[in-house]
């Protein structure tokens, strides 16, 4: 992989601060050393990764985008993977891309353009605590009460929802094994369904393909 399509995958790995409930990553350096931890965010031409091993285990330390050969995930994504499904067309890549939805932000940007028409699978790992004794996953609330306060009214509490665009409309991602086809052009933005999200911990982890 040359310098700057490296460059490129690293700055397209959007995640915010992560818990410690979350998979290992594994930070590879251009000179050759492998580091075990947590990527905690993409800043600009800075990598901040918390380590969890060796003498600066817990820190949080810094490193310049160039210097990095690429990030791989516990799961088996390493930055720049492609998988091929068969379609009626013949067979069609698909790439990954691994996003930290953290249940306390409204919008989180997934890093990622689509346009209306195209099929996104989303598979979402993680639980979300929205408030005393809720605790959902991508799913959310099973049944709930439609409150219009939240952004889709009568769909689930606190499951996976997203929108293309700043100003879109949302749609319901939840826990759907099926692709999704979009209806719009543009940014996909990820969040939870909740109305307020003051009170909230955890995250949910999703595996975009797109």
């Amino acid at each position: 992989m040359n310098l700057c399509k490296s460059a490129a995958v690293v700055a397209t790995v959007l995640v915010l601060a992560a818990e410690s409930t979350m998979l290992a990553e594994t930070l590879v350096l251009r000179d050759g050393r492998r580091v075990e931890g947590v990527l905690v965010g993409v800043r600009g031409d800075t990598i901040e990764f918390e380590h969890q091993s060796g003498r600066d285990r817990g820190r949080v330390l810094r490193y310049e985008r160039a210097d990095v050969r690429a990030i791989e995930f516990e799961n088996g994504w390493s930055g720049n993977r492609y998988r091929e499904e068969g379609s009626q067309g013949g067979r069609t890549a698909l790439r990954e891309r691994p996003v930290l939805v953290d249940s306390r932000t409204a919008w989180t940007d997934a890093g990622v353009d689509v346009r209306s028409g195209q099929q996104i699978l989303f598979t979402a790992t993680g639980e979300v605590r929205w408030g005393p004794s809720r605790r959902d996953g991508a799913g959310g609330e099973r049944n709930s009460p439609i409150n219009q306060a939240r952004p889709m009214p009568d769909r689930n509490a606190a499951a996976l929802i997203g929108k293309i665009g700043e100003n879109g409309d949302p749609f319901f991602i939840g826990d759907l094994k099926e692709a999704i086809r979009v209806r719009g052009s543009g940014r996909l933005f990820l969040g939870v369904n909740d109305d307020y999200l003051g009170d909230n911990s955890g995250s949910l982890r999703v595996v975009i393909a797109y």
